[in-house]
């Protein structure tokens, strides 16, 4: 399969991202993701299949292609939505001033001078609206342009019409054709701009990923050379030079030299880091003090930044419940306002005295007034925000769905090593069997641990690294035990938790095993620490009325241990994966749970909680079972993430009451007349503002408290 992301140009409502999506799903392509906010369509396809003849086929539907080429496309004449509203502007303004109270200008009042004035406007307009408006048509789908292209033709048809019969004075409209397709597109201009806002916190994260480096080389004497090179040249292996003040081109790792590294971009903490030689370099982070020379780890789309907005753009793609409804009725909103639009014509022409004339001014105001757009917008916008707030802030959700549901979440289960702790751990304490020498002991244990990615592990490995080690004929971990071994003579051996040990022995409450056939030789401790933001996070938990919950593979007295210093509601302790899953199961059924882990033991787990919860430090597979990231290593914003689902989610119902009952309230007084003779005119500069409503809506989700 072959990953695509192509931009797009063009998208700039729900209905146009439908319009597409159907098509690529008409044409064998499964589960296109499509975000008009992004202007990007993003899916798999097989390699035999005809890129070119997808490509045709959104073209054909009204739409640019752009693909994923770097260089910026030529400016074209009238390419954005800005030119055109000052380009029709420029003609409109001439006829809308004799129509001012108190200015008498005969001569601009002429048919044929607001013909010849309105038709560069209505070729315009007709060029953009009346274009996207027939191809939506055609593919099933009409979107909000089909209602501007109908107004516009409407109104310059019968003023049109009147000219050629001589009767211009009575029949023209020529303003209204003008002033709705200037206020339209200036409404199109203040709605782009409004989205892009919206999408502030990932930009920031673009430029981090577009800056220049210094490249060290070195010459025939081996002596250094530096020299300036985009970051984008660089390659896996090469050699940088970053000072203080300057930004990580690419995630690296230290040679030479330290620093206070403000990785604020990529985990929202702006509390400089020390770094030393051989620890890693985040890419987009910046040098507060001090040198170094470090070594490209990785680059392109392998660095952590370019996953992060790898990840946010996919998660924007993504369609929460509550969108649902609102793209059903977006689907069947424009047909239904076309129905209106001709019953409010033939309403007041037959039941009322004003006339074909202000009835179709009328019917024109509904068709402008209303906004599907609204209702598409309501959702991607509050998400987009919300998304891209939680990724400046180290806060990354895989999907929109988990930003939603953690409104729901009445409890949070927490595993302990490495999660509720810090998983550094220091050797506390060994003691070896009689007759066993330390220096065998040691070596053992350091053959069999070194296998295994657990903390406790890790630190036993370091701590006793050899270089003489076991060649096992085979070795494997298993889940919720330890390491397990068998040696070329058929030895088997143990290094894991007291349940590998049976009920032969009975000095239970050390942490690692050493065993050689079924025999004892010696155990191990380890001393780790709770996190220091652990206890303040866990009350902060309770204020908010979440049930907080320790399960863990530990023994029960280091959990209890654990738990009861900070103040843990329910603890469970020495489960296996299996039983983790089975107790997840269990309380996700009771309520919806969230499980926050790091380790391979609680990737079952996380993958079964109502939300999966990692840190970035965790093991691969916890991270990729998980739906939500914590980037700072810590519990820190978890509090945050919580906060930021539920403001989310009101956000969108805001949004969404807004949109909903700005149509049901504007279209009704268009139809009524209560606009005035000006209804068209004000139904497309009020439509226009109402996106820009729902914008300014979710940038509040910037500021508000989330704690």
């Amino acid at each position: 399969m072959e990953k695509i992301q192509w931009k797009v140009d063009g998208m700039s409502c729900t209905n146009c991202a439908l319009s597409i999506h159907k098509y690529l799903q008409s044409n064998g392509i499964v589960e296109p993701k499509v975000s008009f906010m992004e202007g990007e369509v993003q899916f798999e396809m097989a390699k035999e299949t005809n890129k070119e003849k997808l490509i045709k086929g959104i073209q054909s539907l009204g739409y640019k292609v752009r693909g994923q080429e770097e260089a910026a496309p030529k400016k074209k004449f009238l390419d954005n939505n800005r030119d055109r509203a000052l380009f029709c502007f420029l003609f409109a303004l001439p006829i809308l001033i004799p129509m001012l109270p108190g200015i008498h200008l005969h001569f601009m009042m002429q048919p044929l001078v607001q013909l010849v004035l309105t038709t560069p406007v209505f070729i315009v307009g007709m060029g953009y609206f009346g274009k996207s408006a027939w191809y939506s048509i055609t593919k099933g789908i009409p979107n909000m342009n089909v209602l501007v292209a109908i107004g516009a033709l409407a109104s310059f048809g019968y003023s049109l019409y009147g000219t050629i019969i001589g009767q211009g004075e009575t029949f023209a409209y020529y303003e209204t054709t003008a002033t709705i397709i200037t206020l339209v597109f200036f409404g199109n201009y203040l709605e782009d701009a409004s989205v892009q806002s919206t999408q502030r916190a990932l930009k920031d994260l673009v430029k981090a990923q577009k800056v220049m480096a210094n490249m060290i080389v070195f010459d025939e004497n081996h002596k250094e050379i530096i020299f300036n090179v985009e970051s984008n040249t660089l390659k896996v292996g090469d050699i940088v030079l970053i000072n203080a003040g300057e930004t990580i081109p690419m995630d690296s790792k230290i040679l030479w030299g330290e620093a206070s590294v403000n990785e604020s971009i990529v985990t929202g903490e702006s509390v400089p880091v020390y770094r030393k030689m051989h620890d890693l370099l985040l890419g987009g982070s910046t040098i507060d003090n001090g040198t170094v020379k470090a070594y490209v780890t990785a680059v392109g789309d392998d660095t952590v930044l370019a996953n992060i907005l790898k990840m946010v753009k996919a998660a924007q793609g993504e369609k929460p419940p509550v969108q649902i409804l609102a793209d059903k009725i977006s689907a069947i909103f424009v047909p239904a306002v076309l129905s209106i639009a001709l019953i409010t014509l033939l309403g007041n022409y037959f039941f009322t005295e004003i006339g074909f004339g202000q009835s179709m001014l009328r019917a024109i105001a509904v068709l402008v007034i209303s906004c599907p757009c609204a209702m598409g917008l309501a959702t991607p916008a509050a998400i987009a925000v919300g998304l891209g707030r939680g990724a400046r802030n180290g806060v990354l959700f895989k999907n929109a769905k988990s930003l939603e549901t953690f409104k729901d979440i009445k409890q949070v289960v927490f595993d302990k090593t490495g999660t509720l702790t810090t998983g550094h751990f220091d050797l506390a304490q060994f003691k070896v069997q009689e007759g066993i020498a330390e220096d065998y002991f040691k070596m053992l244990t350091y053959s069999l641990e070194k296998y295994s990615n657990h903390p406790i592990a890790k630190c036993i490995s370091t701590h006793w690294k050899n270089t003489e080690s076991i060649k096992w004929q085979k070795i494997e971990e298993v889940k919720g035990m330890g390491i397990h071994a068998t040696d070329k003579e058929g030895n088997i051996y143990w290094a894991g938790s007291f349940k590998t040990l049976g009920k032969i022995h009975t000095e239970d409450g050390h942490n690692v095993y050493i065993q050689k056939n079924n025999q004892l030789l010696g155990w191990i401790d380890v001393a780790d620490q709770i996190r220091m933001e652990a206890k303040d996070i866990i009350d902060t938990l309770h204020k908010q009325g979440v049930h907080t919950v320790l399960l863990s593979g530990d023994r029960k007295e280091k959990c209890e241990q654990v738990g009861k210093a900070l103040g843990i509601q329910e603890i469970i302790a020495e489960q296996s994966p299996e039983d983790k899953l089975n107790k997840l199961d269990a309380l996700t059924k009771i309520s919806p749970t969230a499980m926050v882990g790091d380790g391979i033991n609680d990737a079952p787990a996380l993958a079964k909680a109502t939300i999966g919860i990692s840190l970035s430090n965790a093991s691969h597979i916890a991270i990729q079972s998980a739906q939500v990231i914590l980037m700072n290593q810590g519990l820190k914003n978890l509090p945050m993430a919580l906060g930021l689902g539920r403001r989310t989610y009101e956000t969108i119902k805001e949004n969404l009451i807004w949109a909903f009952s700005y149509n049901i309230i504007a279209i009704p007084v268009a139809a009524l007349g209560l606009l005035g003779t000006w209804g068209p005119t004000y139904g497309a500069l009020i439509m226009g503002l109402s996106d820009v409503v729902l914008a300014i809506n979710s940038l509040r989700l910037f500021k508000k408290k989330l704690v």
